[in-house]
């Protein structure tokens, strides 16, 4: 299976795949060939794995490592033994425990600035124009001339606007950091900021922020920034826009309520005795 495997990712590169979705993809078929071992692909033994699934991860995993276990046998000509997604109910609301609110940010930006001006600066891009770590990169010299971020990922296009503020806080850092051209936000060797690096970073903050670890990632920022942007607009069409999605289905995850104003309301309408 491994040369199997081999040519499928080589396919996925062809099909010009992130190398974020590659990289899933391969681990999640990965996971799936070590689980059965020696046994033969079937349609019962994939069954099976999805059942050891289940019980293991969260429904919305298990459908992402399905989506990609269900390409891998397409492509090897197993069309047979593909499996069904789990059926998962639209959520309702979000779940109050990982939302990160706008003083907790701030906290964690105090925190961040004595620790790295390049983090300061990246959790800032990221909230500030709702940009993903994977378009970090396309913030470049060249963009902040125009405030206007020409964003190419996921085989999309989109235009991101960044606040005159943070135009003018990146200007004097790369002014300073003598960086003339290309990306600018970039570690000490001069490449671009990745997930992990900027993940790691941000849990070390915790603490001294006084923010639960369970709210502190990367794209909890992006949601803050579609958030907030909701509250003040109403428009999930032009969010939609903003943070590049192709369905508002999409981005109305990132606007759910945590279900306080709506029990709110159910309590003023007064039916209980």
């Amino acid at each position: 299976m491994e040369e199997e495997l081999k040519r499928y990712l080589e396919e996925l590169t062809e099909r010009e795949k992130s190398p974020a979705t590659i990289a899933k993809y391969s681990h999640d078929v990965r996971l799936f060939l070590n689980w059965k071992g020696q046994a033969p692909i079937t349609k019962q033994l994939v069954i099976a794995y999805k059942q050891w699934l289940v019980e293991r991860y969260a429904p919305a995993s298990v459908n992402s490592m399905l989506a990609a276990l269900n390409s891998f046998l397409e492509f090897i000509g197993r069309h047979e033994c593909r499996v069904r997604a789990l059926k998962i109910q639209r959520a309702l609301f979000r779940p109050e425990e990982k939302e990160l609110s706008r003083e907790e940010y701030l906290r964690l930006l105090g925190a961040a600035r004595q620790k790295s001006v390049v983090l300061w600066l990246a959790m800032q891009t990221l909230c500030g124009a709702g940009l993903r770590v994977s378009e970090l990169r396309f913030v470049t010299v060249e963009s902040l001339q125009s405030g206007r971020v020409q964003v190419n990922c996921k085989g999309k296009r989109r235009v991101a606007l960044l606040p005159r503020a943070l135009v003018q806080k990146l200007k004097k850092y790369a002014a300073r950091r003598h960086i003339h051209a290309g990306p600018v936000l970039v570690t000490s060797r001069g490449k671009p900021l990745d997930r992990s690096h900027i993940w790691a970073e941000m849990k070390k903050l915790c603490g001294q922020a006084g923010v639960a670890r369970q709210k502190v990632f990367p794209h909890n920022l992006r949601h803050l920034f579609a958030r907030t942007y909701y509250r003040a607009s109403k428009d999930l069409l032009r969010l939609a826009d903003l943070l590049g999605h192709s369905s508002v289905n999409t981005t109305r995850i990132y606007t759910l309520s945590d279900g306080r104003k709506e029990c709110r309301q159910i309590e003023g309408l007064r039916l209980i005795q």
